[in-house]
């Protein structure tokens, strides 16, 4: 059974983009909900958020607030095998975003001293969203790179759809979120947690409320519902965001060296998160195609998720053939994925020449999953194709760059006679105005 939608783009060097897969979304009606959700709890606070996660996540809670004996408890229960693997992921993830912080400078033009500082934010809320899976390693990716950041103050929200000490999936949930998650904030020692999920959660962080402070930054992925209360919050200037992200991708470029078990592989990866991912394989090879539905008609049936990977690959899972590399690489630059592979010759010179992508996982042995669990570059990207104006969650995305600038009196007045000029230019005397008091009555 065929489960790849095919696109033959041979021989055409239009612009593609209305052919590339993208996730059918009904916008319109999600932002009517979020609008409903951002006025109950900027209007009711604490009430409308118990409220939500009785409506939303079926549980009616007292204390929003996860005490910390929880957390404590969640840390001590943890795995060993398991507890190794956050700490080394959060070592290789602190290394890498230690590396990428953006730093002060300060220079000297014909006197005049200036530069740019870079600010933490005063307090951030991540988001660790739950539901149909649990992701600890989203408390790693959003906590790490604000600690480096050095900002003063981290909240946590995630929702309360734990099953105990079981794994996810294999129990009821019993009103706290995922231990694991728990047992990662705790050994972040995130300042405060918080269960409740959904746009709501992003609406107490922004608004603030008794259980959720303000905070500056909100950052994290999530379904549609979070990624346009963060849009809607952001554009009226409540609260800063890193970016889009929604609904998980990866784009897969690759000629005829590529294995096609490894392909089909990532390519479900993927769409094991969710049913609206984009899996996309753009290749030189029509010849790759039919090995790739057999990896799939192997694997699929398989795995733990099968239904929700059939309906992501059914729906989105899409093969585009191209006539040679170079128009794979227009294709990819176009498509701009939030996760980029590059199974091709020379793999590193072709990942090099395609600008825009998320992060880009160069050759076989450099799967999406390694990034997703810790290599070291954030697994929080730009989704949707805003990888072409947007990159991902880093240590700069809490950080203010604040410009400054001094000059001297002598200086002040070397540059009077070109403000003055440019002021009057632009109907704006009162500029000129207040340069010019200042020379007033002086020799």
């Amino acid at each position: 059974m065929a489960r790849l939608t095919v696109v033959d783009l041979r021989g055409d060097r239009s612009d593609p983009r209305d052919r590339l897969p993208r996730p059918r979304t009904d916008v319109a009606a999600a932002r009517q909900g979020v609008e409903a959700t951002l006025h109950a709890v900027r209007d009711r606070g604490d009430a409308a958020l118990r409220e939500l996660t009785v409506r939303f996540d079926g549980h009616d809670l007292d204390d929003l607030v996860v005490p910390a004996e929880v957390l404590q408890e969640s840390l001590e229960r943890l795995e060993p095998a398991l507890r190794s693997a956050l700490e080394r992921s959060i070592a290789q993830v602190r290394w890498f975003h230690e590396k990428c912080r953006p730093a002060d400078w300060e220079d000297h033009l014909d006197g005049v001293r200036m530069g740019v500082w870079h600010r933490p934010v005063a307090r951030a809320g991540v988001y660790v969203p739950g539901g149909k899976a649990a992701y600890p390693s989203t408390v790693i990716m959003t906590v790490v790179p604000a600690q480096v950041a050095g900002v003063d103050e981290i909240v946590l929200c995630t929702p309360p759809t734990g099953t105990g000490f079981a794994p996810p999936g294999s129990g009821e949930h019993d009103g706290w979120p995922n231990r694991t998650v728990l047992a990662a904030a705790a050994l972040l020692g995130v300042d405060r947690v918080v269960r409740v999920g959904g746009a709501q959660a992003i609406a107490a962080m922004a608004y603030g409320t008794d259980a959720v402070p303000h905070c500056d930054m909100v950052v994290g992925p999530g379904n549609l519902y979070v990624a346009l209360a963060k849009q809607q919050l952001s554009a009226e200037g409540l609260i800063g965001i890193e970016g889009y992200a929604g609904p998980t991708e990866v784009a897969i470029v690759a000629d005829a060296t590529a294995d096609a078990r490894n392909v089909a592989a990532d390519l479900i990866g993927q769409a094991e998160h969710d049913e609206l991912v984009v899996s996309l394989l753009i290749t030189t090879e029509p010849d790759l195609i039919a090995p790739v539905e057999a990896a799939l008609e192997d694997e699929v049936p398989r795995a733990r998720h099968a239904e929700r990977i059939e309906t992501a690959l059914r729906n989105q899972g899409t093969v585009v053939l191209v006539d040679d590399i170079e128009q794979a690489i227009e294709v990819a630059e176009v498509f701009a994925a939030e996760h980029l592979e590059v199974h091709t010759a020379d793999a590193a010179k072709v990942a090099e020449r395609i600008r825009y992508a998320g992060t880009t996982f160069i050759g076989p042995w450099t799967p999406v999953s390694v990034g997703d669990y810790g290599a070291g570059p954030n697994h929080t990207l730009p989704t949707s194709g805003t990888a072409r104006f947007s990159g991902g969650l880093s240590t700069a995305s809490y950080l203010v760059p604040v410009n400054y600038v001094e000059y001297t009196e002598q200086q002040l007045r070397g540059f009077a006679a070109d403000v003055d000029a440019l002021a009057y230019s632009e109907d704006l005397p009162a500029h000129a105005r207040a340069v010019d008091v200042r020379f007033e009555d002086r020799t």
